[in-house]
């Protein structure tokens, strides 16, 4: 009975440790399409969060409390003999340090999203060849949140993630879908791990990891000084606007950070954010309603 039970234990204990990556939940959105079988999404729906959370994408041994949370919402606006046209919100998160909030990472709206797609077909993903505009576009999204996930705990810890999404660009451009290529416009899946990748903007990168690590991660301890950093994480950021005016790293990051920013400084100890307020509406003048709620 005691070895039963050790072997039980075991057993339990690697399954916890070789928990998947991701806890992503899925959704989708029709309510544009009628007069069809709406099965067919639902089927979508759940074979996409089956596929995203079951599938171990690194080498990495997660624990289950270690998964990213995230989240996929996917808007389909056309529909017609298995193919889809839609958009695909992107969103991700991390837990901050001795907290019950978590921070978000990543808020993405891409709207080149078309695919073909019939029920209850197999979902697999073959980094070295395109077969499915679904697969490959949600793969890219998957190693695109592990990358920035790894980034806000170690500096430049995304690498090998951004080498694997640009891969996956690569591959994909035969497929003569939109968002692969440079070609596609300047806000696209090309240009966003291109630029990660880039030294361009290595300032991203380090205000990220700056963000999260001595910002948020030092909240609960001393926020005083977490607020610094992040104000000087943010400060960081504006190296790369210098340098590219107006980019689309810049416009991710302030799409997913703004009421943070704002929250975050509007409360809580004073610190001096004349500097900072300045700052912000240089390199995100889109947010100048936001910026200008931060309370002096």
């Amino acid at each position: 009975m005691r070895k039963l039970f050790l072997l039980c234990s075991v057993f339990l204990i690697q399954s916890v440790l070789v928990a998947q990556e991701l806890n992503c939940e899925v959704k989708l959105n029709f309510d544009r399409i009628t007069n069809v079988n709406t099965q067919i999404f639902k089927t979508l729906e759940t074979s996409l969060g089956e596929f995203i959370n079951r599938n171990k994408w690194t080498n990495l041994d997660f624990r289950q409390r270690e998964k990213i949370d995230c989240s996929m919402f996917i808007n389909i606006s056309e529909f017609s003999d298995n193919q889809f046209t839609a958009s695909i919100q992107v969103a991700a998160s991390r837990p901050v340090y001795n907290s019950t909030y978590s921070s978000p990472i990543l808020n993405t709206n891409d709207r080149d999203f078309s695919f073909r797609y019939i029920e209850f077909e197999n979902l697999f993903f073959n980094p070295n060849s395109f077969d499915s505009n679904l697969i490959s576009v949600v793969a890219f999204y998957v190693y695109m949140i592990i990358g920035i996930d790894a980034d806000t705990f170690t500096l430049n810890g995304g690498t090998e993630y951004y080498e694997t999404a640009q891969n996956i660009v690569a591959v994909a451009q035969s497929g003569g879908f939109r968002g692969w290529n440079q070609s596609d416009g300047l806000q696209n899946r090309f240009f966003m791990v291109n630029d990660m990748l880039s030294n361009t903007f290595s300032a991203v990168r380090e205000s990220l990891y700056q963000y999260h690590t001595n910002g948020m991660d030092k909240m609960a301890d001393d926020p005083k000084t977490a607020k610094e950093n992040i104000k000087s994480a943010l400060a960081t950021l504006s190296k790369a606007h210098t340098v590219r005016p107006n980019a689309y790293l810049t416009r991710v990051f302030f799409d997913t950070k703004s009421d943070e920013i704002v929250s975050i400084f509007s409360g809580g100890p004073s610190i001096q954010i004349t500097d900072l307020l300045e700052n912000l509406n240089r390199i995100s003048p889109l947010n100048a309603s936001k910026w200008n709620a931060i309370k002096m």
